[in-house]
């Protein structure tokens, strides 16, 4: 199976390594992949953007800590009076091949995450016990699953006997250029303002772990790049889509304003 050519319409990623590769080659392997990394740094996008390089179909499930096995696999419904079986996302992406994608993984209950064993080993296979099915997932099924290493604890780690079933790639915010050149593509906004934002990015991700719980992710300076672009004032667009986003604590965000402000010369 060779991987498509690079496409002009293709989801917009910035590679910033071997991730593509990596990517390509677990693909044609048929080896399920792990990513990790905090929220807002290209994950699901980097997903999007390799499905639609591969030419497969994508099925992407947000996990929760509702979600149950049945959502994942299917279950009966009565329709017009009738029972039917209902394929979930995970079985129709078994059944007709492409990349089932589980955003935030460990937010799943245990149990629930379970029925990916069989899936991600040499096996490849579903059962299915309500219908009796034993589906074998056809060469072009791949399982992607991603989670934040941030908000692991002793409830919401991942197992080792799961962890150890992927090929893991580890992702992080870009470096100060790139992520410049991706809020630049993503918004048209001006240089000056992409730098800024940037270089207050880079400011207050050296406080996380101390007053804030999640750093400042690139979608949110995107968000703030848009407001302003749109006409908004800068110091204004960032307190709505970075300082308010980030936390509720009125002193911890009124800090965070005042480096926004320096940086616009207020």
């Amino acid at each position: 199976m060779n991987a498509p050519e690079t496409r002009l319409d293709l989801p917009y990623y910035s590679p910033c390594g071997h991730e593509e590769a990596i990517f390509e080659s677990a693909w044609r392997n048929r080896l399920p992949l792990l990513i990790k990394g905090p929220t807002g740094c290209g994950k699901t996008r980097f997903v999007a953007h390799m499905a639609a390089r591969l030419g497969l179909p994508l099925y992407t499930v947000a996990c929760h800590d509702d979600l149950t096995a049945a959502d994942l696999v299917g279950r009966h419904l009565i329709i017009d009076g009738d029972t039917r079986w209902s394929d979930g996302p995970l079985t129709r992406a078994v059944r007709e091949g492409g990349i089932c994608y589980l955003d935030e993984v460990v937010e799943a209950r245990k149990d629930t995450t379970v029925v990916l064993h069989p899936l991600a080993d040499d096996r490849r296979i579903l059962p299915i016990d309500r219908t009796g099915e034993l589906l074998e997932a056809p060469p072009n099924f791949m399982l992607v699953v991603s989670y934040n290493p941030g908000y692991q604890n002793l409830l919401k780690g991942m197992k080792p006997s799961t962890r150890q079933r992927f090929v893991s790639l580890r992702f992080d915010f870009p470096e100060g250029e790139r992520e410049t050149a991706i809020l630049l593509r993503e918004t048209q906004c001006p240089a000056d303002l992409a730098r800024r934002l940037v270089g207050i990015a880079h400011g207050l991700r050296q406080l996380k772990d101390q007053d804030l719980e999640e750093a400042v992710s690139t979608r949110l300076l995107i968000y703030a790049a848009l407001l302003v672009r749109d006409g908004m004032d800068p110091v204004v667009a960032c307190r709505a889509a970075i300082v308010d986003s980030l936390t509720d604590d009125p002193e911890v965000a009124e800090a965070l304003m005042e480096v926004i402000s320096a940086t616009f010369g207020r």
